[in-house]
Order: structure tokens, then sequence, then C-alpha cells
């Protein structure tokens, strides 16, 4: 994305900047470990690399116990060397705090904080999401002033159906697929319908917070990184000719009637999100974001094409750090969902033999044919509950081999099976990175507002537990002070507790601008 000047060496590093730093630091050291895909347990011998100290405690250690090492609680019996607890110590400091997952693995079926009509065609884990960010967006309106709410990547409208009928927000919502663009005016038609029909009706208890009849706008359209705010969008993706998206931010003042607007996307995907944020870096139409970003293995890294812009590293401060470059492959653990992994450490979950099944069945692709290696195979969704003869008679076509062809029930077969302990142990050790580079990533962003001066912070708003992608990036053009404060107690289901109280100064990660004669810009260009 857009390049911010480099800091000037003689200026004392941020809290931000450090911590980046120390992220750079422990990821370089567990670089093999940090690229190393699971499948490749056997193929490469990845158990051998790990250092020598660490093998025998985690080829004995129990799930359970790998749990304990995962959340930093403990585990039964466990005894491990100290250069593997300095190691876990160091990463899971270094990552940004989830918040305090607790409760159920699983949201409610229904969210009691969104009106009936609301919840239609809505997953639970959704409705959790939609109501907590729109708590956010709310506030952020009050704040700014602003009542004008543009959602990029909408989907199905489910966010933006709440800001518009459920806030009474003027809401534009904006996505790349017209399919989906479609569906979401369906929806909103049928809701239109369904208070037409209550009208007149009545209700014998009358609903706390009735529904406001304002559908949402909907535009196909997609996301221009490199233009101007005011010539943003693209045609859609569609087969075939379409018309110049209408673009909702148009006009003299960024919008349509001159005023600012508020800007979300609940996970945006890959490049989308930084985009997003050089959109609003620049446009003065914008006067808060609150996003929330998924699939960073999608994000754009060097070397790209000239005139193509990256999408990590966004900020100067990490751009200068030597070995901040991430791989693929570690930009995909970062979407792994840590605390389900350790849920099921916890209660042994077959689940967990999904993983060894997947090794074996590559080290026999490889052994077959080494050409049809990484083919990112999905042999079924309950790959545990079979038989690893029957899981490989599903895979194995997957990748063009005859099952027949292949000894599935081999000695050798039987000697990786007995590993899964080895795998799964592996396993813990790529998780407990995920936040790490999780966390780089997402200071990256932080930084990088902060060197055009804006107010940001990054928030833990969702549930960890069943929303792994948890931690909303906010910024302003104004101090977030009064937004932020007591958003941890608007959770779902009165979970605010004393532990919640006690972890409030963490929960907020907040990046001020910087002081005064530390600016990163001239004087006189801060964005207002």
């Amino acid at each position: 994305m857009a390049a911010a000047p480099h800091p000037a060496p003689h200026l004392e590093r941020s809290p931000e900047q450090r911590r980046a730093a120390d992220v750079i630091r422990l990821l370089t050291l567990y670089r093999p470990l940090l690229d190393a895909f699971i499948i490749d347990f056997f193929t490469e011998g990845l158990w051998a690399q790990l250092p020598p100290a660490w093998q025998p405690a985690l080829a004995s250690a129990t799930p359970a116990q790998l749990a304990g090492l995962l959340g930093g609680r403990g585990g039964p019996g466990a005894a491990w060397p100290l250069s593997l607890l300095a190691f876990a110590t160091a990463a899971r400091a270094l990552a940004f705090h989830r918040g305090c997952p607790g409760g159920s693995l699983r949201p409610p079926c229904q969210s009691s904080h969104l009106h009936p009509l609301l919840r239609r065609h809505v997953k639970p884990k959704k409705q959790h999401e939609i109501q907590r960010l729109s708590k956010l967006l709310q506030r952020l309106s009050q704040a700014t002033g602003c009542e004008r709410v543009v959602d990029i990547g909408a989907g199905q409208g489910h966010l933006s159906r709440f800001l518009a009928f459920g806030l009474g927000l003027s809401v534009t919502a904006v996505d790349s697929d017209g399919r989906l663009v479609s569906l979401a005016e369906r929806f909103d038609q049928e809701l239109l319908r369904e208070l037409k029909k209550t009208e007149g009706l009545g209700h014998k208890r009358p609903l706390l917070h009735p529904l406001i009849p304002r559908a949402p706008q909907h535009v196909a359209g997609r996301l221009d990184p490199a233009a101007p705010w005011g010539e943003f969008l693209l045609p859609p993706n569609s087969p075939g000719p379409s018309p110049a998206a209408q673009n909702p931010l148009g006009g003299p003042g960024g919008s349509e009637d001159g005023g600012q607007v508020l800007v979300t996307g609940l996970h945006a995907c890959g490049d989308l999100s930084p985009a997003l944020l050089c959109h609003f870096a620049r446009s003065p139409a914008v006067a808060a974001v609150a996003l929330v970003g998924c699939c960073y293995m999608k994000l754009s890294t060097a070397p790209q094409p000239p005139g193509c812009l990256l999408g990590y590293p966004l900020s100067a401060s990490v751009a200068a750090l030597p070995g901040h470059q991430l791989s693929y492959r570690a930009r995909e653990a970062a979407c792994h969902a840590l605390e389900e992994f350790e849920g099921r450490l916890r209660g042994d979950s077959p689940h967990l033999r999904a993983h060894c099944y997947r090794a074996v069945l590559e080290s026999l692709i490889c052994a077959a044919d080494p050409s049809k290696r990484h083919l990112g195979l999905q042999p079924g969704r309950k790959a545990h509950a079979l038989s690893f003869p029957q899981y490989a008679h599903l895979g194995l076509p997957l990748a063009g081999l005859d099952p027949a062809g292949v000894p599935v029930d081999s000695e050798a077969v039987g000697a990786m099976l007995e590993q899964q302990h080895k795998v799964v142990a592996f396993c813990t050790l790529g998780q407990l990175l995920a936040p790490v580079v999780e966390t780089l990533i997402l200071l990256d962003r932080l930084l990088y507002l902060r060197e055009q001066g804006f107010h940001s912070a990054l928030v833990p708003l969702f549930n960890p537990r069943f929303s792994p992608r948890n931690l909303v990036l906010v910024a302003a053009r104004t101090p977030l002070a009064t937004v932020l404060a007591g958003l941890d107690k608007d959770s779902e289901g009165g979970d605010s507790t004393e532990d919640r109280h006690s972890n409030e100064n963490e929960d907020l990660v907040e990046a001020e601008p910087p002081r005064e004669g530390q600016s990163l810009q001239s004087p006189g260009h801060r964005p207002q």
C-alpha cells in the first residue's frame, strides 16, 4: 500500500515499535518452526528438527499438558525444559491480549440482543459479531456526529441491515459479488414486508427496541486500492460487461452531501483491509474506521511487479526492521483458531487425529508422485471419524492416484500413525506462534495509522472461543477515549466479570499520535 515516510533514526521508539521489533526477533529465532507445514511432518522429518532437549518432554506429554503449555495454565505433571518454557512464555507475552474467553465453546443459538427479524438467515457466530461491532459503530457515530456508514465487503448485508433497521443509521453496503448484493436486497425486502404486516397488529408485549423501516443502499463494486477516494470503486466481479459501479462516496466532499462518514469492514479479506486503511488515511470524508481483518495469507507481499501496492508491510516502522518478512505459511498460521485447538487438547478430541492422517497421506502421495506435493486436498470434514484406510481411499483419488496401487495399510503407515502424539505436539508449537504473527500484522497496521497522525486502537471485541479473528482495529481523526471507555462492559450475556475488569488495561491497545516535536509529517499536514 501507500508508502509512509521512514521515521527519523534519532526519535525514541514507541512501545508499539519496540513490540514489533521483539516479535520479529522471536519469529526469526523460530522461523523453521513457523514456516513448516504440518503435512510435511514425515516427508521432511520435522520432529528431528526440534531442539533435542524438547523432544522427550513433548513426546511424552499428554494432550492436557500440551493444552497447559499453549494456554499458560499449566498441566497435570508437566515438566518442560526451561528453553521450551521460555519460548512459550515469550510467545504469549508478545501476542496481543485476545480477551477472556469464557462460557460455552459455541455462541448461543440465538442472540437476545438482536430483534427476531434481524436474526433470520444469520448464524449464531455472526449474530454475536454483528451485535458487538454495531455497539462500537454506534459509539463512533455518537462521538463523531456521523450517521452515515459505508460497509465494505458487506456480503449478504447482515451487519448493514442491523445498522440501518436496528440503529437507524444511513448505510451503504458495498460488495464485489453481484449475487450477494441481490440476495442482500431480497432479505431487506423480506424484512420490510414483515414490518408492514406487524404495523397494524400491535403486540401484547411491545419490543424494547422496535425496528426502523430504513433499508440500506446496496452497491456492487470492488475497491480500487490505488484510486483516489472519490473514485475508489471498480465494476463488480461478474462475467461479461458491467456498468461502472456507483461510488457511494462521490461528490465534492467525498460523500454525496459533502459530510463525513464511518467506514467498516467485518472480516475484510486479504488486501481489502489495508486498502481500506489507506483510503481512510487520504480521505478527509472518512471520520473513522472500524475494521476486522481475516485471510492474512492473501495479503500481497514483496516482491511484487512495479506499481503494485503491498498489503504487508504497510508501515515504515515495520518495513525498516530486518527480518520482518512473513511467508505464506506464517500468514496462514495467523488465521488459526488457538482457543479451539486448546479446547480440543483439553478434551483429547478425536479431531486431533486428522492432522496425523493428513501428514501420512502426504507421505504416501509424495512417494507415489513427488510432483503432487501440497495439493491442498480436503478428503472430508469428518476425517476424524474414519479409519486411515477409509480416509486414504477418499484422499488419494483427489490427487489423481488409484488407492489400489498405494499401500495404505502397510507397516510403515502403521508406524507413522503411532506418532500421532508427536504430530499433535508439533501442531501445538505452531499454534503458540500463530497469535504472534497476527500481532505483527496488526501492529504494522496500527503503526501505519500512527505514522499518519491518527488515533488508533485494537480492541478484543468478540469472544475468541467462537470468533477467532476477534481483534477490531479502530481509527479516528479525534481521540477515542470516550468511544472505548466501558466498551468491555457492553458484553453479550452479561459476562463482565472481575477477571475482565482486571484485564481492562490489557484489552485496549491504543496508539496515540506522535507527541509534539515527534510528528512524522511536515508541520501543518496532520489529518483533521
